[in-house]
């Protein structure tokens, strides 16, 4: 398939089509959604840019523990499905990977609301690949975690 027939069929709809096909179905339990996929710079992006991908966890009494606080455990699964996301963004298309390293700063707790996670590939390579995710509480987007991750391609 040539990288013109990859990015035209890598977009949204695909991306949400992974997410309903791929995961393990205790992970489409967390009730995530894909609100963007990022594959090419804007035109007014910054000499930095990351392809990226934007997911929502979608806030449940039962992905909490005591106190309506968002668990660890959720958010970094939040995260990781996030980075394989943006990884399929930033190839293009699918690829099976595999989670080789994930490593997770807790920085606030997420209570009662949904969280947002912004996860970019810093790099994008042949055997492996590397991003970092930013989660945010939706309801006043103040950083929850910072998250740094290393996937296997296979």
């Amino acid at each position: 398939m040539s990288t013109e027939q990859q990015a035209a069929e890598f977009d949204i709809a695909e991306a949400r089509r992974v997410l309903g096909d791929v995961f393990a179905p205790w992970v489409q339990e967390l009730g995530l959604s894909i609100s963007g996929i990022e594959c090419f710079p804007p035109p007014d992006a910054a000499p930095d840019w990351q392809p990226g991908a934007i997911l929502r966890m979608a806030f449940s009494e039962r992905l909490c523990r005591h106190g309506g606080i968002v668990c660890g455990q959720a958010l970094m699964a939040l995260a990781d499905t996030a980075m394989v996301i943006a990884i399929l963004a930033a190839n293009r298309g699918y690829r099976p990977m595999t989670t080789v390293d994930q490593t997770t700063h807790f920085m606030r707790a997420a209570t009662s609301s949904d969280v947002l996670a912004d996860a970019r590939v810093v790099r994008l390579g042949r055997t492996m690949s590397f991003g970092r995710v930013t989660l945010s509480s939706a309801s006043d987007n103040k950083p929850v975690a910072i998250v740094s991750s290393a996937f296997a391609m296979l």
